[in-house]
Parts: structure tokens; sequence; C-alpha cells
């Protein structure tokens, strides 16, 4: 006989509570309720939104036992944290490889650089100065493609006025 096959969310969520249990944390509903939220994310989501989204499911969830878990969840790789253009820490849901990202200044869009767009980059940044990018780390601000690029005017001149 055979056993019932585990739906894939649900092998997550069990290895998500062995990951948080062998490191010193307690499976609570809080923390079930953070993984259940993180499976139903997709792309990036900011601490801070997590713990809204948690908030609105159980009012009751803290933000230090959402950022606590993240933190541990990492490690088991359900999360990957990387920070955004404006420094705040976002977190990636089962990131399927490394990636950095890019970011339009203009219109807002995000997108992301996979570890081969970004190679001649990080290559150069190693060789010419033996430096070691964190890819998940980099973001890179510009202008899109469909977003008017910035004309460049020239600095008016300072006529001399006399009193």
């Amino acid at each position: 006989m055979t056993e019932p096959s585990q739906h894939p969310s649900e092998t997550l969520v069990e290895r998500a509570r062995a990951h948080l249990r062998a490191s010193g944390m307690r499976w609570t509903p809080q923390r079930r309720l953070l993984v259940e939220v993180l499976l139903s994310t997709h792309g990036h989501v900011t601490g801070s939104e997590l713990v809204e989204r948690c908030r609105a499911i159980d009012p009751d969830t803290t933000p230090s036992t959402v950022y606590r878990s993240l933190d541990a969840l990492e490690g088991l790789g359900l999360v990957r944290h990387s920070h955004g253009h404006d420094g705040v820490e976002e977190y990636h849901v089962l990131p399927e490889s490394v990636h950095g990202h890019l970011r339009c200044e203009a219109c807002g869009g995000t997108w992301d650089i996979s570890e081969a767009e970004a190679q001649a980059l990080t290559q150069a940044l190693a060789g010419a100065r033996g430096f070691a990018v964190n890819l998940s780390h980099l973001t890179v601000v510009g202008r899109c493609a469909q977003c008017p690029p910035v004309v460049a005017t020239a600095e008016p001149e300072l006529a001399d006025a006399e009193p």
C-alpha cells in the first residue's frame, strides 16, 4: 500500500516546522501562519508587508516573531533577503536562483537581473578591484526603455548684477 502523496506546499510547511525547531524556535500558530502567507506570496515582499498580511488574518501577530522567523527561514531557502534601491529589506519568496534587480527611477518598475546578465559587471569588479559582488543585494537604478530619457539642461548663467 502506498502513502498518499503530500501537496508540495504541505511538504514545505513540514520542512519549515522542522527547520525552525532545529533552530531552537517553537512551532507556533503565528509561525505557521507566516509560512502559509509566504507560500501564497509571489516575487518580492517587505517584512512590514508580511506583518500586515499576517495581522489581517491574526491580529496578534508580532513583528518580532515575523522577522526572527524570516531570518531562520532564509537558512531553509524559503526566502532570500535583499535590499531595495532605498535600503529597505525585501524578501524574495522561493527564489529559483540568486539575482539582482533593475529599478526604473521614473515609473518605479522593477525587474530581476540573472547571474548571466550580471556576469560582465561582477567579473569586471572582481578583476579590477578584487571585489566579490553579492548579486542578491545589487540594485541598479536607471530608466527603462518605456520612460523618456532625462534631457540634460545647461545651468543658467548667472548675470553679474550690480546693486
